[in-house]
């Protein structure tokens, strides 16, 4: 029996969400399978992996073969390299306490590197935020002086207004009060004759 470890999908449609299982080559995708040693789910960032890795070390060192995406998948744990460990281990390279040693060095620096990498997502959104903030803000404040602008254009408007129709009751007044006296003035002179 040719024994693949490989992906059975689940989840639903636009969202796949992944078993890691050991099974027949010959057995369909989604079909019968020995057994299953984790998950993994692509939608997240970064993509999450839960694998039980005693197993899938031993599945590995029995000789089934995975397919491309899982060789990555159990790479990225470290699966191949305990399994290239323990091959040293085996020839007398070195001892099991320098070979976990070794491991335990690998994978402080992994997560080491994971932690950076999220920093760095967490501060290119902060960053992000702030400047989309900033641009916010500069908008906010172009937007507010045209709306005084346009206030003040009115208010000068109204002014103009009120200006001119006081000219018009001076103008108004004026003519009025010059009328009687002109009358009078007129009445004057033929009373001098």
């Amino acid at each position: 029996m040719a024994t693949k470890i490989r992906l059975q999908r689940g989840g639903r449609k636009n969202y796949a969400f992944y078993s890691i299982v050991i099974a027949d080559a010959r057995a369909p995708r989604d079909g019968k399978f020995t057994e299953k040693i984790g998950t993994y789910n692509p939608n997240t960032n970064p993509a999450t992996v839960d694998l039980n890795f005693e197993r899938a070390l031993y599945w590995v060192e029995t000789g089934a073969q995975p397919t491309d995406t899982v060789r990555n998948i159990l790479s990225r744990e470290g699966v191949y390299l305990m399994k290239h460990l323990r091959g040293g281990v085996k020839k007398g390279a070195f001892d099991e306490a320098a070979a976990q040693k070794k491991f335990d060095a690998w994978k402080a620096d992994k997560q080491k590197g994971l932690e950076k990498v999220a920093a760095d997502d967490a501060k290119a959104k902060k960053d992000a935020a702030a400047a989309q903030l900033k641009a916010e803000k500069a908008q906010n404040e172009e937007q507010a002086k045209k709306v005084a602008e346009k206030k003040a254009a009115a208010e000068a408007a109204k002014a103009e207004e009120e200006a001119a129709k006081a000219a018009e009751e001076a103008a108004a007044e004026a003519p009025a009060e010059e009328t009687p006296a002109a009358e009078e003035t007129a009445a004057e002179a033929p009373a001098a004759e």
